[in-house]
């Protein structure tokens, strides 16, 4: 399983360089994202593409993410993780996420990347080469 948070979700639809290493570990492993998260994704998504596109790629997507609600236990780590500070709230719920179902937090967000080692939480860094 992995875990993407909003940047990376967002590289996948736009197929940006990131798009077919996240689509091939999604077809492996699965993946799962926070119904905050993928919010996120569709408000930028209605920004720039109007909102039928938007919901229509998001509506797609859905069908083949596993999709966590957050209940009060993912939003008590979340509130504990934005608190530590550097990171939106969004974010951190994405990173609670992670830690929730003990999987990678696949993103290219510089501030995930940099704050996630300190809630022991495992990132893959999509802007980093790959080989």
């Amino acid at each position: 399983m992995i875990v993407l948070d909003s940047w990376a979700l967002l590289a996948y639809l736009k197929d940006e360089n990131s798009a077919d290493r996240i689509e091939s570990a999604w077809i492996e492993e699965g993946a799962t994202i926070c119904s905050i998260n993928l919010g996120e994704v569709l408000y930028i998504r209605m920004r720039g593409d109007g909102e039928d596109a938007a919901a229509a790629d998001i509506d797609r997507v859905r069908q083949r993410l596993d999709v966590v609600d957050p209940d009060w236990p993912l939003i008590s780590e979340a509130a504990r993780v934005k608190a530590h500070g550097g990171l939106s709230y969004a974010d951190a719920f994405c990173l609670a996420t992670a830690l929730r179902v003990e999987a990678p937090l696949w993103t290219g967000d510089p501030e995930i990347v940099d704050r996630a080692a300190e809630h022991s939480c495992a990132v893959v860094d999509l802007r980093a080469p790959t080989g």
